[in-house]
């Protein structure tokens, strides 16, 4: 249950990077945080104590099998997280390259 809590801690921490800060470059660790907390939170949904992969095995049965799929999800989501912060890194890029600061309310009153 503790680990459910301090998931919730990181994915709090990133919602505050979001909405708190004025710099793009601190909004993007924020996202980034963000994300990594839900991943978190989706390969502990799958832990199972004592659990067992799921392979087929003959000669005896598996009674605690942990879940594959969030943790195919999570692969995918890890992919697509990677995508989205080249992306948003290139974006800053490109303001920093137009405006000469990462600073949003400076962004916002050059209006150019």
């Amino acid at each position: 249950m503790d680990v459910y809590l301090l998931t919730l801690v990181l994915f709090s921490i990133g919602i505050y990077c979001i909405v708190r800060k004025r710099n793009v470059i601190k909004t993007i660790i924020g996202v980034i945080i963000l994300e990594y907390a839900v991943n978190l939170f989706f390969i502990l949904s799958a832990y199972r104590t004592e659990g067992r992969a799921p392979i087929f095995m003959q000669e005896e049965e598996i009674v605690n099998m942990v879940d594959p799929l969030p943790h195919a999800l999570v692969l995918t989501a890890i992919v697509i997280g990677l995508a989205t912060t080249a992306l948003l890194v290139g974006i800053a890029m490109r303001l920093y390259e137009k405006y000469g600061t990462f600073d949003i309310t400076k962004i916002k009153e050059l209006k150019g």
